[in-house]
């Protein structure tokens, strides 16, 4: 069964335009959170930046607290944020880029430039019983890499396939790439999660690509909420991702 983690950094997004530097405001992330699990989410994402932009230091610890699933708990390989990981000890984190200048994480992160350092990290969260995932793009080497650093799980960025659906040729291409990223995963030993630019549009066609354990969605079941309700978003993403055979 394909699983479905939600990123509730968009729900923290709204709130923070209105009470940022405030305890309390809305919605909170954390309810969002309870109501996704309630729909059948099977896990919670949450993404504490470095600038705390959207998700806070409170929402993390709540959310550990609180959610009855499995929390991927999304982070920079910064110093700060490790040793919050260490201290949270979520059930998987997720190691990613993060540029300041970005809305959200547009990119898949360089194993192979920094594979001395994600090693590291990825010993101390293992030495601490929470699972790493690498947040990288369909690129062979990247995922050779990310094996070899030892994580358990590696993360595919779909944003060019999502970025390019409406092209077919191109659309057929970044599917390929998919494709091929996540065969060679499987091969090597590595669990593989999908996420980023995902919607009811370019799910179905994702299901042609094999051996996928979790899609990470956030910006369009939020938006998709706008209309109706957050509890239907999710039940509307888990119906379109039911039929899918791995």
């Amino acid at each position: 069964m394909l699983k479905l983690g939600v990123n509730i950094d968009h729900v923290a997004t709204i709130r923070e335009a209105r009470y940022r530097g405030v305890i309390t405001g809305e919605p909170d992330p954390v309810e969002a959170a309870l109501t996704c699990e309630a729909a059948g989410a099977h896990g919670i994402t949450a993404h504490l930046r470095e600038d705390r932009r959207h998700i806070q230091d409170r929402d993390i610890f709540e959310l550990q607290k609180r959610i009855k699933t499995r929390l991927n708990f999304e982070m920079a390989n910064a110093p700060e944020i490790v040793a919050i990981a260490l201290k949270l000890k979520p059930h998987i984190v997720c190691l990613v880029p993060e540029r300041r200048q970005e809305v959200t994480t547009e990119g898949g992160l360089d194993v192979v430039r920094n594979e001395r350092a994600l090693l590291q990290t990825r010993k101390r969260m293992n030495a601490a019983g929470i699972e790493v995932s690498l947040f990288i793009g369909p690129d062979l080497d990247q995922i050779e890499a990310s094996a070899r650093i030892g994580a358990q799980f590696i993360e595919l960025h779909t944003g060019a396939y999502a970025e390019h659906f409406s092209n077919k040729r191109r659309c057929k291409i970044e599917l390929n790439r998919l494709i091929a990223g996540a065969k060679l995963a499987h091969k090597l030993g590595l669990q593989v999660n999908a996420g980023h630019g995902l919607n009811l549009e370019n799910l179905p066609l994702l299901h042609r690509v094999p051996h996928l354990v979790e899609l990470n969605i956030g910006h369009s079941i939020v938006s998709r909420a706008v209309f109706v309700g957050l509890r239907q978003a999710v039940k509307d993403f888990l119906a379109a991702m039911k039929n899918y055979k791995g």
